[in-house]
């Protein structure tokens, strides 16, 4: 999360900055981000924070709504809207929240990994090396110990295991927001790397494993749309008026021709310009994200998580949760597999990279952080669904074994931050000092 000149002290402190300065031969992790990057990571957090809080509220109307009047949270969920034609569009309302309003979140996940890989901390490979080798460990063991859990009973469910691999950025920054932690941006930066690789990840298994039946006509046809997309952007056509209504049609094509339609939406993002040429402030694709993102996580998100999280809770289904195989998986899958996982990843990395630890940090910041990234949601109630389409009952447990493990990495992820709160704040603070009021960090103008 650094380039080699973040970590720069004002020449008339040398002393102190060349004691807490790596040697020159290694890279600091966790260091002072690059103005630019730093501005453009808090105009991303502040939106997925808000849209974090929002999707707590949506998350705890679905479970009153569905334990309170649940033959009305069922009758809405039910609800069939749409056309009938060749495409089969007529879905009830929770399919539309799952394949529909789920494709702008994954069109601004596409955006995010374009811009990480051309312009962000993925474009090099040692800058990418931590976060991705954090982000693959966090879905490996997961899904092992998910597995081993549900192959090792009589009657386990292997087919859950991507479950518990997804981490929710925007459920995980929205608990940050209530426990009113003041992290230092550099974590908050490899916290949204790391799931940004996350959701390519999930992407990919959701295209992989989660798509059936495939009808190459539709497919064909919205490949072709992707090549037109991709035409008219790189011709420099602008105008939504053109745009939104092919991606309803890629959309609407991807959709019937059994790959997840949620999948279009990645594409669409990854088809964006994400660098920026000579004269732009912006490239086209960090504007459509910064016009998106709102609607993604203030809309999209918290409306799918009204319909996905409507789970029964009682002691006979929380039971359950604790006896059967495949919740017991999810649970143990985010809480000690994501944990583990990442943390595990990361130090390898860093050890093997010879990356050094920014001296303000601690190894035990890195196992807070990767007990918050335990908290899935959004992808995770996806896959529940994709993963036992015909066993409702199933289904549900695991959605309850999501809320349950996402809950348990919330409450020891906060309880470990909150141990460091006042060390965080006081970073926090000398990060965002200004004292000459002109919009610029004092720290940026003070190095060397």
């Amino acid at each position: 999360m650094t380039s080699p000149s973040d970590d720069r002290r004002p020449s008339d402190d040398r002393s102190e900055s060349d004691e807490r300065r790596p040697s020159d031969d290694r890279r600091q992790f966790l260091g002072l981000l690059s103005l630019p990057e730093r501005r453009y990571l808090a105009d991303a957090l502040r939106t997925e924070t808000v849209g974090g809080v929002l999707l707590l509220v949506a998350a705890a109307v679905a479970l009153l709504w569905a334990n309170l009047w649940p033959h009305a949270y069922e009758s809405v969920l039910d609800y069939t809207v749409g056309p009938s034609g060749p495409l089969h569009l007529d879905l009830p309302l929770e399919a539309w929240a799952q394949d529909g309003l789920l494709t702008i979140f994954f069109f601004v996940a596409g955006i995010e990994l374009k811009r990480e890989f051309v312009a962000g901390e993925l474009r090099t490979p040692s800058a990418a090396a931590l976060p991705v080798v954090a982000a693959v460990c966090g879905v490996l063991l997961p899904a092992v110990l998910f597995t081993a859990i549900n192959v090792a009973a009589p009657n386990g469910h292997p087919a859950g295991w991507a479950i518990p691999t997804a981490t929710d950025i925007a459920f995980a920054l929205g608990v940050l927001a209530v426990v009113g932690s003041h992290l230092p941006s550099a974590l908050r930066a490899f916290l949204l790397t790391l799931a940004v690789v996350d959701d390519l990840i999930a992407i990919l298994i959701i295209a992989v494993f989660y798509s059936s039946g495939i009808r190459f006509w539709a497919l064909g046809a919205a490949l072709a749309g992707l090549v037109l997309f991709w035409f008219l952007h790189r011709r420099g056509v602008r105008g939504w008026w053109l745009y939104v209504p092919l991606a309803v049609v890629i959309w609407a094509l991807m959709h019937e021709s059994g790959v997840h339609a949620t999948v279009a939406g990645v594409a669409m993002g990854l088809l964006l310009r994400c660098h920026r040429e000579e004269g732009e402030e912006q490239s086209p694709g960090e504007h459509i994200e910064h016009l998106v993102r709102p609607l993604s996580a203030g809309l999209a998100v918290p409306v799918f998580a009204l319909f996905a999280a409507g789970v029964p809770v009682s002691a006979e289904i929380l039971g359950e949760v604790f006896t059967q195989p495949a919740p017991l998986g999810v649970v143990i899958g985010l809480l000690v597999g994501k944990s583990v996982g990442i943390f595990g990843g990361t130090w390898l990395a860093a050890r093997y990279t010879r990356a050094a630890l920014n001296p303000q940090l601690t190894w035990s910041d890195m196992v807070a952080l990767s007990t918050v990234a335990g908290i899935g949601f959004t992808v995770s109630l996806l896959i529940s669904d994709l993963a036992f389409p015909d066993d409702h009952h199933l289904a549900q447990l695991c959605k309850e074994a999501v809320l349950v493990g996402s809950l348990a990495c919330a409450v020891v992820g906060s309880l470990l931050l909150k141990r460091r709160n006042r060390h965080y704040r006081e970073l926090y603070d000398e990060e965002n000092r200004d004292e000459d009021g002109d919009g610029v960090p004092d720290v940026y103008q003070r190095q060397g």
